[in-house]
């Protein structure tokens, strides 16, 4: 596809690279000739300099014949424009990111008014994601297919749980639950596991399964599923707002700190059944007073990287909380990912991500048919959903009859909203949605992708 992207910051950058990894015709514009300069030297982009919000730059870019807009400029109403210029300019499908929170009530009307396809706000979007780790406090990460049917949950296996030097062919006599572990981290080395794979303590492990069956698995190796009482959150900012909100709807006391005093007053207004704590979130005596030490959740959400990831190192060493740390930038982030400190959210990947997900569901009109994708274990795994919208190599034959490329596991089959997690003898059907894992990352768009190239007849028995 053509896709034109205005903005190339760090979500315009990370769009940039991915889409012309997966094939597409892209173009950046940008203000800055040295970000364009930037992206050009990595990517296989064209690049325009300019206000993209301009129809003559539009122009120059070739919005006359783009399939797809992404404005993703620093500034709401300029993505906006942009979005509204090239619908009018070229027809195209546009997606607009808007972070603002004045207009995050009125993102539907402005959605429709303006026909924009997508509507993407980082700060809501990662704020939700908040929301279902403390919801599920023992995972680390939760990743959603099939409308919220089919769950993959990360977690690490600590010294004493059951599973620890058993293989993983043996989970079902352990844990009498279908679910299926479908990577295993440990140190640097990311596994596509067999079932002769050997759990160790200190693995991380990635599993999928329906949301019951994942709460039942938790609950049989000893593991706590219930969702937190309370969340201390550190830092007054747009996330932290979002966060607050969806806690209190579910039911969880939210204390925010927060050492700006006229962002309190604006909190207390927005947030009255939430506490609002005046004061510096790095105190160490203040986090004593405040309940660090009986705090179920804990969110460090300040704008400075470095200093979430003290405080969430300080909330490690003074309690048990389930810890979530936010994080802008990804220069350090296999540093902090080895520091154990709960969950990491980077909202520019969630942002990317959903864009990513959007523009591969555009594609299915023209012969792809993934419906979702998550980039996993710092993008050097992939979690795709297909839907099977025909007959073809890959429908009717038991898995274990289909020559399938290294490095895939077919881990889970929605059909008809039944979640079926396959084993050997199961087979793909036209009508079900299909997710596989690989290591394999943006090779798949479409599921007989998956399947080895053979000189001879495919699938015959």
């Amino acid at each position: 596809m053509n896709i034109i992207i205005a903005g190339c910051g760090k979500v315009g950058r990370a769009l940039a690279e991915q889409l012309s990894r997966e094939k597409h015709d892209i173009t950046v514009i940008d203000r800055k000739p040295e970000a364009i300069q930037q992206i050009t030297n990595i990517a296989d982009v064209r690049g325009v300099v300019g206000n993209g919000a301009s129809f003559e730059i539009q122009m120059d870019a070739g919005i006359d014949t783009a399939d797809l807009m992404i404005a993703v400029t620093d500034a709401d109403e300029v993505n906006l424009l942009c979005c509204l210029i090239a619908k009018k300019a070229g027809g195209c499908q546009t997606i607009a990111r808007v972070r603002n929170p004045v207009y995050h009530h009125e993102i539907h009307h402005i959605k429709d008014e303006l026909g924009l396809s997508m509507v993407i706000n980082p700060e809501w979007a990662a704020a939700m994601e908040m929301a279902r780790l403390l919801r599920f406090p023992s995972a680390i990460d939760i990743d959603t297919f099939a409308n919220g049917r089919i769950e993959l949950l990360r977690f690490q296996l600590e010294e004493q749980n059951p599973l620890c030097n058993n293989k993983i062919k043996d989970l079902h006599m352990l844990s009498r639950c279908e679910v299926l572990i479908c990577i295993v981290e440990r140190g640097n080395e990311v596994l596509i596991p067999s079932g002769e794979v050997e759990l160790k303590a200190g693995d991380m492990i990635s599993v999928v399964a329906s949301p019951v069956n994942a709460s039942r698995f938790f609950k049989t190796i000893g593991i706590e599923t219930n969702q937190v009482k309370n969340t201390m959150i550190i830092g007054g900012g747009k996330i932290s707002f979002y966060l607050a909100k969806r806690l209190l709807e579910m039911g969880i006391q939210v204390k925010i700190i927060e050492k700006d005093r006229d962002a309190c007053e604006r909190l207390c207004e927005i947030l009255p059944k939430a506490m609002i704590i005046n004061g510096d979130g790095t105190d160490r005596e203040l986090l004593a007073e405040e309940g660090l030490a009986k705090a179920e959740g804990f969110a460090a959400l300040t704008n400075m990287d470095e200093e979430n990831v003290m405080l969430a190192l300080y909330a490690k060493s003074m309690s048990k909380a389930k810890k979530i740390t936010k994080v802008n930038r990804n220069t350090f982030d296999t540093i902090i990912g080895s520091l154990n400190i709960g969950s990491l959210i980077y909202p520019k990947h969630i942002t990317s991500e959903t864009i990513l997900q959007y523009v591969r569901a555009m594609q299915n009109s023209i012969g792809s048919n993934v419906e979702t994708l998550y980039r996993l274990v710092d993008g050097n795994a992939e979690a795709l959903e297909f839907m099977i919208k025909g007959k073809s190599e890959v429908t009717d034959i038991p898995l274990q009859e289909l020559q399938l490329k290294p490095h895939i596991l077919v881990c889970a089959i929605n059909r008809k909203g039944k979640i079926i997690i396959p084993k050997g003898q199961d087979c793909i059907q036209e009508g079900d949605s299909v997710v596989i894992i690989t290591k394999d990352c943006g090779a798949y768009k479409d599921i007989r992708d998956i399947m080895k190239k053979t000189s001879g007849p495919v699938g015959t028995r």
